[in-house]
């Protein structure tokens, strides 16, 4: 198999089994490369920072439920990736386009991705709670 072909099998399997990250994944690269309007929220303390905890708490929460509900069997060395290494990756690429590829309508900065990476942790948390408690509920059952 072609490496080409070997990466499109790759990616079409990742959508069909995290179906929901794959569009968060997509919404998040929109909304961070797109200018934003002022909004009301805009005089927020720090707004765009909790935004970018947000957004990625949720998408390693989306990550953690995807996985979980598609059973697939993953080794420590896969779930790290996944759940923790890929969106860190994501959130500093976002940064680097950001401040390169823009025009200056967006700007990377280093405390939204210090942001990207908390959002990251938090769900990692949530993530292996989820899962001691799911394996412990299985035990029992």
């Amino acid at each position: 198999m072609k490496p080409v072909q070997f990466l499109m099998q790759q990616i079409i399997q990742f959508i069909k089994r995290y179906p929901f990250t794959t569009v968060l994944i997509l919404g998040i690269w929109v909304v961070c490369l797109i200018p934003i309007p002022e909004t009301p929220l805009s005089g927020v303390t720090l707004i765009d920072k909790w935004t970018h905890v947000a957004l990625y708490t949720i998408l390693g929460c989306c990550i953690w439920i995807e996985t979980v509900h598609s059973r697939q069997k993953l080794s420590n060395k896969q779930l790290f990736i996944l759940t923790f290494a890929a969106p860190i990756i994501m959130g500093g690429l976002i940064e680097i386009v950001q401040a390169t590829c823009t025009g200056g309508n967006r700007s990377g900065e280093w405390m939204d991705f210090l942001a990207d990476s908390i959002g990251v942790v938090l769900s990692l948390l949530i993530g292996i709670l989820l899962a001691t408690y799911l394996s412990k509920r299985k035990k029992d059952s």
